[in-house]
């Protein structure tokens, strides 16, 4: 009975570790189609480092490489446009 108790104790103990890590942005994907599928249209998810993550700035919704970067969904901030090109403009005349 002893060897019972420890064999389930051991099995409860190591099954964080069988856990499948998902890289980030696999996450973030399927996190984006789960909200579009909620209906919700003008949002934006963002990976953040743990000790970049600031109360009040998003809500975090998920965890991704071994618990050392969040998710942050932030809804109805649209996300900023992948191609952003640092070249500034002068204003027009």
């Amino acid at each position: 009975m002893k060897s019972l108790i420890a064999f389930v104790a051991t099995l409860l103990i190591a099954s964080p570790a069988l856990a499948q890590v998902k890289p980030c942005e696999e996450l973030k994907s399927e996190i984006d189609a789960k909200i579009k599928a909620n209906g919700v249209e003008v949002f934006s998810l963002e990976i953040v480092a743990n000790a970049n993550v600031k109360e009040g700035k998003g809500q975090v919704v998920g965890s991704c490489d071994n618990s050392t970067q969040k998710i942050v969904y932030k809804r109805g901030v649209a996300p900023a446009p992948a191609d952003m090109s640092g070249g500034s403009q002068s204003p027009p005349k």
